[in-house]
């Protein structure tokens, strides 16, 4: 667990992380380099879950070493499916990571939701639902191992 009092943000108290996966820990279905280490550190303090399309038909592979749960979601409807999925977990304990479209509403119902606007692009929607914005995955996986990184960030 990560738990943070953030003045003008609040306590954040995170058990869960849910990752997007093509995109934000992935670049052409290949995970990036020094993504598996940081996930499997997280992982020792969050229950880890990647909700992914898999769109190249790669994540099970490329996520075997990594200490995660993997979703695989439909072609259609993953949005919703994604949604659904949050809606499962604790809500005021989740962090959200993504970069696409279809990581709208994943965001939104996060506690902590970070865009990762990452070598494949971000979503623009994503600028006014995430709570913080990155240049890359490792920036992000780097705020949740440095949790103290977020004050500078969040604090109002």
């Amino acid at each position: 667990m990560i738990e943070l009092d953030i003045p003008g943000f609040g306590l954040l108290t995170a058990s869960a992380l849910a990752l997007d996966f093509n995109g934000t820990l992935a670049q052409d279905g290949r995970l990036i380099s020094g993504v598996a280490e940081r996930i499997n550190k997280l992982a020792d303090s969050l229950r880890v879950h990647v909700i992914t399309g898999d769109t190249y038909g790669t994540a099970r592979a490329e996520l075997s070493a990594v200490r995660c749960d993997i979703e695989t979601l439909p072609k259609a409807g993953q949005v919703e499916a994604k949604r659904a999925f949050l809606a499962s977990l604790p809500r005021d304990s989740v962090v959200a990571v993504g970069n696409g479209r279809n990581d709208l509403y994943m965001l939104r119902a996060a506690r902590l939701s970070i865009a990762v606007l990452g070598t494949e692009g971000m979503a623009g929607e994503l600028f006014s639902a995430a709570d913080i914005v990155v240049p890359h995955i490792h920036t992000a996986l780097d705020l949740l191992l440095y949790p103290e990184r977020l004050l500078a960030t969040l604090r109002a």
